[in-house]
């Protein structure tokens, strides 16, 4: 499954069982997962809490008292102890004990459900309420965190106020910019602000830090500078995205020590690069010495944003630090050929990590029941496919997160295209593959695509009809397996008739033909036929065609295309 931003994938997992139907689940994770490991003791307290000191997630089959007794004791800090994950003794259910957010638990404990097949157990208030916690967004959060949570939770105004518009899930609808002034504050900001008892201050990571330096500068040099310069500044260090500098200093201990213990990226930059950016104070020293006038702020700058740190050295080191615009969020994602269970993970985490969704109305319907409270829905009808990728790019340009939908693969005859069309390099794009409508229609009627094989649509709305007949002819004489989409509809009754002749014309008419109607969804029908018997009039735009190769043969009632292995010593 995928993990919720923010909360952490554990490294080391110390399983811990009392009995030996418990040593069998825990010998199933440890086989599944190369980080987990059996850890035994003396006696099974011993070893829960040798898994405590020395792993940063443990998963317990024992009774939740249990471990509850022993480990009470060592609480110490959610941020820092880690995970407990417990399991009962028949492995029905997987209790997220400890640390939920800030350990990763609750999505540990949902890794080990789906190992074990035994359901997860999350009572982490947000979870419950279907509502993203403020710790689990993947960016830092400071404050009165419990507090402006359970205004969140009571549905009481939270007042909003951020600094621009950022790529954030969506937010119930008491969560607004517009609340009363004294209510609880949620701020998303990079600057230092007063806090209090009811305000609680997201950092999303807007500031780039770029670093020159003499070789062989400490990291305590270097850390002071930007400390100092970034308070001077009143900028948060929570706030920073990375370090940068120039790409002779990738090695350089102080720099690289600096960025680790800020838990931040250093990235790096030819000479190049940076000689060719334009920073307010170039020397000439330095380019003597290094090759371009400037490197901090050249680093900082490079790929834009606003100069708010202008270069401040010290002995040894050089400072500068540069705002970047937000970039918004676009999820390009397949929602599969219909079934829930043929949806992916990722695709379910992209949907409740968008503030908007934008789809064909239709397919909206399908997963409205996953999105969370607050989220902003752009559905429309067939026909305004442009439109919708147009919408989809635009919400993202102005710094929100989207997810645009698309049944299938949203890259086969769907949404990415169009919106990729029109997206630049001011927003962020992530691909979320699905399960076409050509694997669903090839696994229900057997192994069709064993062999080279290739998509066409007959659709003649966007491209025109000489042009598809070009293609058909081409895959017909190539002896490729065709998967036809879009192949008939009540404007266009005809055009399948003449692929499938077209088809006659290269290969015996004997042929295979399947074809699939609403595939893995209500009123899914599968239909075998052969060049010579199929009739078009079973076919709709609701329906995918799979037109067998040559070699293609029925055996056992299904449909089969030899791959042609042949084994040799």
């Amino acid at each position: 499954m995928d993990r919720p931003a923010g909360q952490p994938r554990p490294t080391r997992i110390g399983l811990v069982a009392a009995t030996a139907a418990g040593r069998r689940h825990a010998n199933t994770l440890a086989a599944a997962w190369p980080h987990a490991r059996p850890v035994d003791g003396a006696t099974v307290a011993d070893a829960l809490r040798t898994a405590w000191t020395g792993c940063d997630a443990v998963v317990a089959f024992l009774a939740t008292g249990a471990v509850v007794r022993v480990l009470a004791p060592l609480l110490g800090d959610k941020h820092t102890d880690p995970a407990v994950v417990v399991v009962d003794e028949a492995a029905r259910h997987a209790v997220a004990l400890l640390g939920g957010h800030a350990g990763g638990a609750n999505a540990l404990a949902a890794e080990v459900g789906a190992l074990l097949d035994a359901r997860p157990v999350v009572t982490t208030a947000t979870d419950a309420a279907g509502l993203p916690g403020l710790d689990t967004l993947g960016w830092p959060v400071e404050g009165a965190v419990a507090a402006v949570t359970r205004a969140i939770l009571d549905g009481d105004p939270v007042r909003l106020v951020a600094d621009a518009t950022r790529p954030l899930p969506a937010l119930p609808e008491n969560v607004t910019a517009d609340a009363p002034e004294h209510a609880p504050r949620l701020l998303v900001t990079d600057r230092i602000v007063s806090l209090d008892g009811r305000t609680a201050v997201l950092r999303p990571p807007s500031l780039v830090a770029g670093i020159g330096s003499s070789r062989g500068v400490t990291a305590a040099e270097v850390t002071d500078l930007l400390r100092r310069a970034l308070a001077d500044a009143g900028l948060s260090p929570a706030s920073l995205r990375c370090l940068a500098s120039v790409d002779l200093k990738a090695d350089e201990a102080g720099i690289v020590a600096t960025a680790d213990a800020l838990g931040v990226p250093l990235e790096t930059w030819p000479v190049a690069e940076l000689a060719a950016v334009d920073v307010p104070h170039p020397s000439e020293v330095v380019r003597a010495a290094v090759g371009t006038p400037s490197v901090a702020e050249a680093a900082a700058l490079h790929g834009g944003g606003v100069l708010l740190v202008p270069k401040t050295a010290s002995a040894m080191a050089t400072v500068a630090v540069v705002r970047h615009a937000p970039r918004g969020r676009l999820a390009i994602v397949g929602l599969g050929p219909g079934a829930a269970d043929l949806r992916t993970p990722r695709a379910v985490a992209e949907l409740r990590r968008a503030a908007v969704v934008v789809g064909l109305d239709q397919y909206v319907e399908q997963v409205r029941d996953l999105l969370r409270p607050g989220t902003r829905v752009l559905a429309s009808g067939l026909g305004a496919e442009e439109e919708r990728a147009r919408a989809a790019v635009a919400e993202a340009t102005a710094g929100h997160a989207v997810a645009l939908i698309g049944s299938g693969d949203a890259g086969v005859y769907a949404m990415a295209s169009p919106a990729l069309d029109h997206a630049d390099e001011r927003i962020d794009v992530v691909g979320v593959p699905g399960v076409t409508a050509a694997l669903a229609a090839s696994a229900l009627l057997g192994a069709p695509l064993g062999h080279d094989h290739a998509y066409l649509s007959l659709s003649d709305l966007h491209t025109p009809w000489a042009v598809i007949a070009r293609r058909v002819a081409a895959a017909a004489e190539g002896d490729f397996v065709a998967l036809l989409y879009n192949p008939r509809s009540r404007a266009r009754d005809w055009q399948l008739g003449a692929a499938l002749e077209t088809f006659a014309a290269h290969r015996p008419l004997h042929t295979p033909v399947g074809v699939v109607r609403n595939a893995s969804r209500p009123g899914e029908r599968v239909h075998l036929a052969t060049l010579a018997t199929l009739d078009p009039a079973l076919v709709d735009m609701y329906s995918v065609v799979v037109v067998g190769s040559s070699q293609t043969r029925i055996v056992g009632g299904r449909m089969v295309t030899p791959r042609g292995y042949r084994w040799r010593p």
